[in-house]
């Protein structure tokens, strides 16, 4: 079975339901296990698009990813 690929848009909602899950006293791995992912997946998304709101234009996402590319190099 093919894995999904998951957009830049798509991932920041998911860790917006994951913070929505947990403020309203869900644990968080029961809310990474809620939308469909691994905590290790979870963890790395968060990393990734920390801070960043639904409403970035695809070009500040990429903009966000580039500078965390060179930050992490």
């Amino acid at each position: 079975m093919a894995k999904k690929r998951y957009q830049p848009e798509e991932i920041v909602i998911k860790l917006r339901q994951v913070e929505v899950l947990e403020s309203q006293g869900m644990a968080v791995s029961d809310a990474i296990r809620q939308i469909g992912v691994s905590e290790v997946t979870f963890y790395r998304w968060r990393r990734e698009y920390r801070g960043m709101a639904i409403h970035h234009e695809k070009m500040d996402i990429v903009k966000v990813l580039m500078h965390n590319l060179d930050a992490n190099f």
